[in-house]
């Protein structure tokens, strides 16, 4: 067969693709000798099954017919056959269908070293060309080759050098393939069902042992966190290598949670603060019935209804002062985690009301609550050292007589008659200067204030504070009860002024604090987008943002 190429002419070097995928050591030989045994006389004919598509027609293929596989191999062969014989002009060919014949010289020297059964000088005739085309082009798969349209692909190479090595240990892929990479742990999330315990679950799932169970609660601050869980709780862990626990993630709140990570034999344990996102939003609402209820209409939180309802009762007196149709609003900030507001806190309320108008602001500074001008709302000294009121069961008397005897017995304070364990609280900042128990005053607490005050507090159930310790005005300091000498239940509350006793309920008590020099230009400039808000009317969320930004401007 190469023999025949190779005797063409020099400018048809160039042959169609179907023939030089043909041109194969043995499979061309095998092709030629077949169809010269099968042009001796003594050879039986047998049937060549060629397989057709299913929806050929039945019949020998024609050119002429639907474009079958076979069809196809056949037109092209035809094609090849009469490019050698110059039916086709070079220049009609597709650039996919031309190939230089040069590549098939390295098969001729193979080609000689074939025993092949028909004589050498054999000369193939057209039908031998034509049959081999063909069974070539169908062999060579290059009826996958689309001619209905001329598209450019790009030449397909690589650059990495990989060197002589990668034939010499071709197993290099394999130990590619097999190269460790450092374990990572992942996080995976429990969901606790009815009934579960974590000391079970530790042991099963966790891969820690009993005593290991007990180690890392002893390193809790709250136990109860893992000890005393519901269904549908949830945590987050990481495990080693081994199946053991790496480190636990649960969260006790929105807010809060903690962190255990292993360390060593113990885990440490770390407590997890999420920050949320500052949301400030205004409600408004006008007067119904009692205030609380009012407040509670416009869609504030419990929390926030209270503190508004404190705040203002330093000043105004629900019951005497507010009317029918006073309108107030009120701004309240809030921390936004996961859609849920937490930590709500009351950062300016307005009142409009029939009988007082009054406008407070938080300071940012100190926490406390002043008016526009920086006067403070909070008194320097508190009229009474509890929360609510409570009935006056005996006034201060110097002059008092004692009922039995008749003899003058001074009585140095005031009464209020209270149930056992109402809180009392500090009228103002100071230092406890004695915690003690009396025969007759039964347990006592006396506090020397910042002014030079002095307080007595007697009868108590229980001392909260002990003594030296500092105390802040509003700060629960003891509970009330029935102690010593005592006809029921009560508190008794004395005011020393000048190591002299005094009515608690008339004395002059020290001013209001209030704010001057460059701390009150910072509270007016820190509350100028809170008195915007309030004087906008708008209800709803508010921009912090915006309000920073026009406070720099």
């Amino acid at each position: 067969m190469l023999r025949i190429l190779h005797s063409l002419p020099r400018t048809h070097k160039l042959l169609l693709l179907p023939v030089a995928t043909m041109v194969t050591v043995l499979g061309t030989q095998k092709l030629i000798t077949t169809y010269h045994d099968l042009n001796h006389s003594h050879t039986p004919l047998e049937s060549v099954l060629v397989p057709l598509p299913s929806d050929s027609a039945p019949g020998v293929p024609s050119l002429r017919q639907e474009r079958t596989p076979v069809a196809e191999a056949i037109d092209r062969a035809s094609r090849a056959i009469d490019a050698t014989r110059e039916n086709i002009p070079l220049q009609d060919l597709a650039a996919t269908e031309i190939v230089d014949l040069d590549v098939i010289t390295s098969a001729e020297a193979s080609m000689a070293s074939v025993t092949t059964v028909s004589p050498t000088n054999a000369q193939l005739d057209d039908g031998a060309l034509h049959m081999a085309v063909v069974l070539g082009t169908l062999t060579s798969g290059m009826l996958d080759v689309d001619n209905t349209a001329s598209v450019e692909i790009a030449d397909a190479t690589s650059y990495e050098d990989y060197g002589a090595e990668l034939f010499d240990d071709i197993s290099f892929l394999e130990l590619e393939l097999a190269t460790d990479e450092p374990y990572v742990p992942k996080w995976k999330t429990h969901i606790v069902e009815s009934g579960e315990t974590f000391a079970l679950l530790a042991q099963n799932k966790l891969g820690l042992g009993y005593s290991e169970v007990l180690t890392l609660l002893e390193d809790l601050p709250d136990p109860r966190m893992l000890t005393h869980w519901r269904a549908g709780h949830s945590f987050d862990y990481q495990l080693d290598e081994d199946g053991r626990l790496l480190s636990l993630r649960m969260m006790k709140n929105t807010r809060d949670g903690i962190l255990l990570e292993r360390d060593e034999e113990h885990f440490a344990a770390t407590v997890i603060e999420r920050q949320g996102e500052a949301v400030q939003r205004l409600y408004a609402g006008s007067v119904s019935g009692s205030f609380a209820r009012s407040a509670q209409a416009t869609g504030l939180g419990s929390s926030a209804v209270t503190e508004l309802t404190h705040l203002l009762e330093k000043k105004l007196d629900f019951r005497r002062d507010s009317r029918r149709g006073d309108r107030f609003q009120v701004l309240v900030e809030s921390d936004m985690i996961d859609g849920e507001a937490l930590d709500s806190r009351v950062l300016a309320v307005k009142y409009d009301g029939e009988r007082m108008d009054l406008t407070l602001l938080r300071n940012a500074t100190d926490s406390n609550f002043y008016t526009p001008e920086g006067s403070s709302l909070d008194p320097a000294f508190s009229r009474y050292p509890f929360e609510g009121n409570y009935r006056l069961s005996s006034n201060f008397n110097p002059r008092r007589k004692h009922p039995v005897t008749g003899r003058i017995s001074p009585h140095n304070g005031t009464d209020f008659a209270m149930p056992i364990g109402t809180p009392v609280v500090a009228p103002a900042n100071g230092l406890v200067e004695r915690v003690g128990n009396h025969h007759a005053a039964g347990r006592y607490i006396v506090v020397r204030h910042d002014n030079g005050y002095r307080t007595r507090y007697l009868h108590l159930s229980r001392p909260l504070v002990t003594q030296g310790e500092r105390i802040e005005m509003g700060e629960r300091i003891a509970l009330s009860g029935n102690t010593g000498r005592s006809t029921g239940p009560h508190l008794h509350y004395e005011v020393i002024v000048n190591n002299t006793p005094v009515n608690a309920m008339n004395v002059e008590l020290p001013e209001n604090t209030s704010l001057s020099g460059d701390t009150l230009i910072a509270f007016q400039r820190q509350a100028e987008p809170m008195l915007a808000a309030l004087d906008s009317g708008e209800t709803g969320t508010i921009s912090v943002a915006n309000y920073e930004r026009q406070e720099e401007q």
